[in-house]
């Protein structure tokens, strides 16, 4: 429990959707929460859970377990509460508990320090103590997240239109020729200004890790062997697949700039004729699910065509 893993019970936030909504069911908490903003953009969120909510929560998962525990010489549910409990699994019942814990006082923390999470929090947890008796120690959790980092475009226009020049000179007898997408994304990547937080390029190197791991396992491969096919281990493959996450994440964040910058938008008809050209029932049926997702494809595309058309 000690090591880093996505927050329990707290579900995936979709980095592309800004800010955590928190319920307005949701109770005051009194806690104590310390906010480190590290110089990668990752931010730090030490959180301690008071004693008295561990052990409600405590108490509340020993309820269930007791309900369902089935001990010999006793009817299911029936067996004495002090027996269950020292018979129970006491780190299934932290995570249980934790589970319910975390979200809340994750939500709380991030809400008292006015901070808008982009991805799902990194949590770091160390070895807890059973609440036992009126008084222990409260629970601590370390959160690692980050907000939208700050983009400066500089003269990326000026850059781009260096590369799009070519395609715009016209000569007898032959077709002008479209200038590259790589060229044109280089150019944009080497203009702008943006430090992408260290967790997101770390979330996202693991994405990638873990496609290109299902993609070797339907080939019927193992990783060593598509390692030794490729010249490659695992340490160069991840620095690869690092800078390929972090140049990716921040033409995403150039692209999304720079379509707020030129008020480029995706209409709902658009999305619809989107829909109408899937390949077969089922894709149009994932994509209508996901309007949102394609909306924000679709941008990212017409934005595309702007660079290419300066």
């Amino acid at each position: 429990m000690a090591e880093l893993v996505d927050a329990i019970g707290l579900g995936p936030i979709d980095r592309k959707v800004l800010g955590v909504r928190v319920p307005s069911s949701a109770l005051k908490i009194i806690m104590i929460s310390a906010i480190q903003k590290l110089e990668n953009g990752t931010i730090q969120l030490t959180i301690s859970i008071p004693y008295v909510d561990v052990k409600k929560e405590w108490e509340s998962v020993i309820d269930e377990v007791v309900k369902n525990a089935e001990i010999s010489g006793f009817r299911k549910g029936k067996a004495p509460r002090n027996l269950v409990e020292e018979k129970a699994d006491h780190e299934k019942v932290r995570e249980e508990a934790l589970k319910k814990l975390l979200p809340k006082f994750y939500l709380e923390a991030i809400k008292e320090h006015k901070i808008n999470p982009i991805i799902s929090p990194k949590v770091h947890v160390e070895k807890l103590e059973d609440p036992v008796g009126e008084s222990g120690k409260d629970w601590q959790f370390v959160a690692l997240t980050c907000e939208t980092p700050v983009i400066k475009l500089g003269n990326y226009k000026d850059e781009i239109r260096k590369v799009t020049a070519k395609s715009k000179i016209v000569i007898p007898g032959k077709e002008p020729v479209a200038p590259k997408f790589e060229d044109i994304v280089k150019a944009l990547l080497e203009s702008i200004n943006i430090t992408i937080p260290e967790i997101l390029v770390e979330s996202e190197t693991d994405r990638l890790l873990s496609q290109t791991l299902d993609e070797v396992k339907r080939l019927g491969m193992t990783l060593d062997q598509y390692l030794s096919s490729t010249g490659r281990n695992p340490e160069t493959l991840r620095v690869e697949y690092r800078k390929k996450a972090e140049n990716d994440t921040k033409l995403e964040f150039a692209l999304r700039q720079i379509a707020e910058d030129e008020k480029i938008i995706v209409e709902e008809k658009e999305i619809d004729e989107a829909i109408q050209k899937a390949k077969d029932e089922t894709e149009r049926k994932h994509l209508t699910a996901n309007r949102y997702l394609l909306a924000s494809i679709l941008r990212q595309q017409k934005t595309l065509d702007f660079l290419k058309n300066l």
